[in-house]
């Protein structure tokens, strides 16, 4: 396991208990030895499930199992993998996702189809899902509420710090909460969610209403990040509603205006999750903001913002700490969208770099670099071309990225 990223939040956060939902973890030995690898969510009869998933033409197993069950529309337990992708694995891992499920759903007391599957780790390599034989009983046996910080360190792979987000939101006049956890470091580009997130409520929403506001919330939290611009075959997001909270009204509309609160809330947990993987990219040191404005539509701008945030170029010269803003001008002009050189202005950490096609005429290299030592780095490109605007959030890419990559499989 690498050194926790210099870029982690100080501690992991205080959880609250989410009713209707207990935790367990296990070793399962799936590939790693004297660590926990597998997760274990148990939900009370009655909640609700939405999901997005990778856009990836190579889904794996799990992903495909779980497309498919979220037409119940119900859950009643999620089991995790680390170690091993289940991905590319053809019939075999198709069979293994169904044991796994029809294993979890006998000890836990429900149909194959309401346990949710997820897997992470090496891609093509066949899982034994037999191993988890050796824990499935006793995983339903001792799961509790309390167990957020276990569990988010059960499903890392390459992570340096688990990762997990809560906030409460009022529905009408009752109080409710959300809890989530993620893991991620690299082959992040998801265009649908993360690698892999599970987020918990106590509020009653039906299956449809969770599941429009769930793709919608993605856009501008899990969507709006790339560390390496690699979408992964694996990538899943899903959120579970209990419906526990004592007297929390039944929502059967996304667009209800009691959920104003509530989506604010969720944005928040989504948008904390997706900030810590971009935190955790695999050897960052620093953690990168890109704000493309004056753009001719949001669609433009993420795809600028994009192109700017997945340059080898720009995220080199952000590790050595190079003030090289003709990278992000090299990066604008490839991304194909409507860009005017002699209308451009960028900014590095609030100083103006370039201006109207031309390099700053105030431009101070020494101040520049000393901004650049910080280990949040605001990139801003102003377009004047029109009012759209957007964000993405990135790494920089340094020489660990390359040694964790070259033999992870090693």
């Amino acid at each position: 396991m690498a050194s926790v990223s210099p870029l982690a939040p100080e501690k992991f956060p205080d959880m609250p208990e989410i009713a209707g939902v207990a935790l367990a973890t296990g070793a399962a030995g799936i590939r790693y030895r004297g660590r926990t690898d597998v997760l274990l969510a148990v939900l009370d009869p009655g909640t609700t499930v939405a999901g997005v998933f990778t856009r990836s033409k190579c889904p794996s197993a799990p992903v495909d199992w779980c497309r498919e069950s979220l037409k119940g529309k119900t859950a009643r337990a999620v089991v995790v993998n680390s170690g091993n992708a289940n991905a590319f694995t053809g019939k075999t891992g198709k069979a293994a996702a169904k044991y796994t499920a029809e294993l979890a759903a006998k000890a836990v007391g429900c149909k194959p189809g309401q346990v949710f599957l997820a897997s992470t780790g090496v891609i093509g390599e066949p899982l034994k899902a037999q191993a988890f034989e050796g824990v499935m009983d006793t995983l339903v046996a001792t799961a509790t509420p309390e167990r957020w910080d276990e569990a988010a360190r059960a499903i890392m792979t390459t992570d340096t710090f688990a990762k997990g987000a809560t906030a409460t939101a009022k529905i009408g006049k009752t109080k409710v909460t959300i809890c989530g956890i993620a893991k991620g470091a690299g082959m992040i580009a998801p265009d649908m969610a993360t690698m892999l997130s599970f987020v918990f409520t106590d509020a009653a929403i039906t299956a449809p209403a969770l599941q429009a506001i769930l793709k919608d919330l993605v856009t501008d939290t899990f969507n709006a990040v790339t560390i390496d611009g690699d979408t992964s075959t694996s990538d899943t997001l899903l959120a579970f509603a209990t419906g526990k909270a004592p007297g929390a009204p039944k929502i059967s509309r996304a667009a209800d205006p009691r959920l104003k609160d509530f989506k604010k809330a969720l944005t928040r947990v989504l948008g904390d999750l997706s900030e810590q993987i971009a935190r955790d990219g695999e050897g960052a040191r620093k953690l990168v903001e890109i704000t493309v404005e004056g753009a001719v539509s949001k669609k433009s701008a993420r795809v600028i913002a994009k192109s700017i945030a997945n340059s080898p170029l720009v995220k080199t010269a952000i590790a050595g700490e190079d003030a090289n803003w003709g990278r992000v001008v090299m990066a604008v002009g490839k991304a194909g969208e409507p860009a005017d050189r002699d209308r451009l202005a960028i900014w590095f950490n609030g100083i103006r770099v370039a201006h109207k096609g031309l390099r700053d005429p105030a431009y101070d290299e020494a101040e520049v670099s000393l901004a650049m030592k910080r280990p949040e780095i605001r990139i801003k490109v102003a377009l004047g071309l029109g009012k759209a605007r957007d964000r993405v959030l990135t790494c920089d890419l340094t020489k660990e990225y390359v040694a964790i990559n070259g033999d992870y499989r090693s």
